[in-house]
């Protein structure tokens, strides 16, 4: 592990889910990862309120679109995380870990608050493991 773990986070339209992942991946976990994200059926933008939710945990999204998975083509991700509920196409291959976290989309800004503070606790979660495998993998290597 002496380079960041490629991580690819796939939802239905990229504009939600995914992109708030890779937000959080991104702002705490780039010591030991490389975020990116992808949609299924990509929508045409980010959802107003989940640039809201992230802005509000000073989490800038900037200017970025949705993104079909195509665009990711070729790309030798480490880890796939599913968060669309539904298959990961067979081109990625890599390991998938399913994230179960409600869609939000077309409800409430709780709703979306309720999906950030979900996926915040995962991203840490797999931050905070990937950090416990480089640190013991730098033992290993001394």
């Amino acid at each position: 592990m002496d380079r960041p773990v490629q991580i690819l986070f796939l939802c239905i339209g990229n504009a939600i889910r995914s992109q708030m992942a890779e937000g959080f991946a991104r702002r705490y976990g780039s010591d030991v990862l490389m975020a990116r994200s992808a949609g299924l059926n990509p929508a045409t933008n980010i959802m107003p309120l989940t640039r809201k939710v992230m802005a509000d945990r000073n989490i800038d999204l900037g200017d970025v679109l949705p993104k079909p998975v195509s665009d990711h083509q070729g790309t030798p991700f480490d880890l796939v995380v599913n968060l669309s509920g539904r298959p990961v196409p067979p081109e990625l291959r890599a390991p998938v870990r399913e994230w179960k976290v409600k869609d939000p989309m077309g409800q409430k800004e709780g709703a979306y608050r309720a999906a950030a503070d979900e996926i915040e606790r995962l991203v840490m979660q797999l931050i905070l493991e990937l950090r416990v495998l480089r640190k013991r993998w730098q033992q290993q290597d001394n």
